[in-house]
This record gives C-alpha cells, structure tokens and sequence, in this order.
C-alpha cells in the first residue's frame, strides 16, 4: 500500500509539472514581493480648509428660524466632531474682523481661525463660537490665502466654500482667482456651498467650482449644510487618482515623454499642444482627452486627439463636437502595435539587431476648436485632462510561458495535450490499482 501510494506521488507530481510546463514561482520572487511592499511609503494624510463666510449679510435669519451664522456654527461642530482622524483640517474667514464701510481695508479681511494640521476638536469648535458676523464678502482674497494654507507636500487638497452671498471685492474676480489656482497644477479642488443663493451668486460658485473640477451646492436648511460639509470632507480621505501636472510641446519634437497615467494640463483656445508616449512590439495605446469649458464660450466647438508618427504620417485620430449643452467635450483613440518580427517597424524606425523591433514613438495632438465672446478672459487656457493607458507587451518582455508559447492557439492546442496526456495517465493509474486490488 505504501508503494502504491508513492508511485502515485510520483506519478501525479509528474502530471503536475506536464500540466505548468514545469513553471512554478520561485521563493526569490515572493521574497522580492514582500520586501517591496514592505518599503512602500505611507500616504500623506489628506488637507482640508474650510473657508467660511462671517460678513454682515450671515445675521439674517431665514435657515429653519436661526440665523445664517448659528446654523453654520452649529454645521461645523457636527462636521468637527465626525472628521476622520487622517485628515488635516484648517478654518479660514472671511469678513471677519473689519466693521467698517472703507473697501479697500475690507477686502483685506480674511484670516486663518485655525491652522491646517491634526485636528483639536474643542479648540476649533472654541474658535467658531468667537465668531460674529462683521464684515465685507472678500471671497477672492479668501481664496488666495487659503490656497497658500495648504500649500507643500503632495496630498489631497480641498477648499470648502461656504457663503451666503457673492464677492463684494471686485475687479479681484473669484472665477478668475480659481482658474489661477487650478492653472498652478498645485492640484486643489474647490467646493461651493451657497447659503440661500440668488440666480447671480449661484452662477459665480459654480464658476469657482468648476474651474478646479469642484462641485457647488445650494444649501436652504441646517441639515443640509451639516450633512454636505461632512461628505465634502469625508471624500478628502477617500483615494483618488490625482492628474500629474504636464506641460504639452508645440511640436512633437519637444513635447514631453508621458508614460500610462492621468495628466493635466491647459490649452488656450484653438491651440495644438503635443505629447509623446513610446510603445514596445505588442502594446497598445488607449488615449483620451477630455477639455472643460470653465468659463462661458460660443457654442458650437470640438476636440480632436490625433495620433502620428514622428515622420508626421496619421495612424488614427478620434474627434467629438459639443454645442454649448455640456461643460467638457471628450475624445479618444486606440492604436495597436503589430508584434513584428521584423528589423524595422511600421515607422521606419530601425529594430535592435537581434529581429525584434525597437520602441516606436508615438506623437498625440490635442487641439480644440473653442471660441469665446469678446468679454470673456481666454487666459489662462481651458483645463486639459489626457489619459494614457499601455496595454499588453512583447513576447519575451517577462512572459511566465512554458517555452515562450503562451499565445493564442499555442496555448490552446499545449493544454488540449496536456488534457489528453492527464486523461490517458488518469486511465493506466485506475486500471494499474483495479488489477493489484484483484491479485490481492
């Protein structure tokens, strides 16, 4: 019996191996595994600033029976109570401080109540109850200030907007103040919450947050001001896939060398800009752009992303019109890689002398057709969103194949064998123990 149990070892470890093609992983490479996961880095805890508004207009008392500013105090030592502990919250006002009617000293109100950093709930909540609504609606300088507060470092940034009525400060436009900062590729979102909001409040924070691929909401009750706060807040923490900061070429020549990923960028209106991505025999490329109209512009307009070789001859393009009824207008394209074997690709570009062909480079152009009205700044451009994604790859780049034939129909008709081979070793085994039982 102790034989007929080994030879059975035997024989289904060598099934075993027929089966894999006698590939198994190595205790190297789970060993490499864990220590590269062991060095990863631990993520930078999201920031947070909330920017509240404290001008004179916030006594009014239209929110359940209370006052603008008591439901809003009361808003916050809700959300103070609930923010998760790995975010770094900060408090920011505006129209604070300065009672008076000199414009030019009230548009200067805006101060940081509470600094950015972990969070001590009793002291925050204290500094909230001190204020008192005072002042101007100096929304643009706010903005500014809070955009420095949470400079440095590459975590998450979100500002929380919370007014009751729109900026008092102009010409400093807090559309145009967004667009800047959106325009730094500093990556901070900014979300708008209107108190009570009028037809041309409304318009300007969603502007703000549209600029910064924020979100605006109209507020009319406490619980709503305290549920939407806490969302905003909460998705800080939550992981997201922040755009890398790029900056495309006026030619492909001198465009940069992007790898698969999201990037940003901003296009002026009617621009072309470049890029590059090199691809290896087998991949394919899959890009899209999307272009946000964050400001007002004529209708009628479209994107176009085309691909080429750097000879300048089109492999393929993908184009997509708007007519003025959404705020971003996207495209996209795919391009295979023919996994050649030949010492030149379909480019011209010469192999690596050993028959498998060299890196091609693939040149994308981003161009757009926008136009805005004559009042309408063009500057800085329409925020640009690229996304890059490189699928598959060359034969011998790593493939864990039994003997390089893992493809298609290769694979197919080794398992189809192997199926039959295990089938027919199954069979001899069964009919081996039957006659050794009898004989016995």
């Amino acid at each position: 019996m102790i034989i007929r149990k080994r030879l059975a070892a035997v024989l289904s470890g060598a099934l075993l191996v027929t089966v894999t093609g006698g590939v198994l992983p190595s205790t190297a490479a789970f060993a490499d595994s864990g220590g590269a996961a062991g060095r990863a880095t631990a993520k930078e805890p999201p920031k947070v600033e909330l920017v509240l508004d404290v001008s004179g207009s916030m006594r009014a008392r239209d929110i359940d029976g209370q006052s603008r500013m008591s439901a809003a105090k009361q808003a916050f030592n809700e959300v103070l109570d609930a923010v998760p502990e790995d975010v770094r919250l900060g408090i920011r006002t505006l129209g604070a401080d300065y009672p008076g009617k000199d414009r030019k000293e009230g548009c200067k109100d805006t101060r940081q109540l509470y600094p950015v950093g972990e969070l001590d709930r009793t002291e925050a909540k204290t500094a909230v109850a001190t204020l008192v609504p005072t002042g101007w609606t100096p929304i643009g300088p706010a903005l500014l200030g809070a955009a420095d507060d949470l400079e440095g470092g590459a975590a998450t940034r979100r500002i929380v907007l919370i007014t009751d009525g729109e900026d008092t400060c102009a010409p400093l436009d807090p559309c145009e103040v967004a667009r800047e900062i959106a325009a730094k590729g500093v990556g901070i979102t900014i979300d708008t919450l209107g108190l009570v909001p009028n037809a041309k409040m409304r318009a300007q924070l969603m502007c703000i947050a549209e600029a910064t691929g924020g979100t605006y909401s109209s507020v009319q009750h406490k619980e709503e001001l305290s549920e939407r706060v806490g969302q905003l807040v909460d998705r800080a923490a939550e992981p997201v896939v922040t755009p890398v900061a790029t900056q495309g070429g006026e030619r492909c020549e001198d465009a940069p060398r992007l790898k698969a990923g999201l990037y940003a960028d901003r296009e002026t209106f009617g621009q072309h800009l470049w890029y590059r991505v090199d691809l290896l025999p087998g991949q394919e490329l899959r890009a899209s752009v999307s272009i946000a109209a964050d400001r007002p512009v004529n209708r009628d307009h479209g994107v176009l992303l085309r691909a080429s070789t750097l000879a300048g001859r089109e492999i393929v393009r993908g184009e997509s019109a708007g007519d003025g009824r959404t705020d971003v207008v996207s495209t996209g394209l795919r391009y295979p890689k023919a996994d050649t074997d030949d010492d030149t690709d379909d480019s011209g570009a010469a192999g690596t002398g050993d028959g498998r062909p060299a890196a091609e480079t693939v040149c994308l152009r981003v161009s757009n057709s926008f136009s805005a009205p004559a009042s309408v700044s063009t500057s800085p451009g329409l925020p640009l969103e690229l996304t890059i994604d490189i699928t598959g790859g060359p034969r011998d780049a790593g493939d864990a194949a039994f003997l390089g034939l893992g493809h298609g129909w290769w694979l197919l008709g080794l398992l189809t064998l192997a199926g039959f081979a295990a089938g027919a070793l199954w069979g001899w085994i069964s009919r081996w123990r039957i006659a050794v039982w009898r004989s016995n």
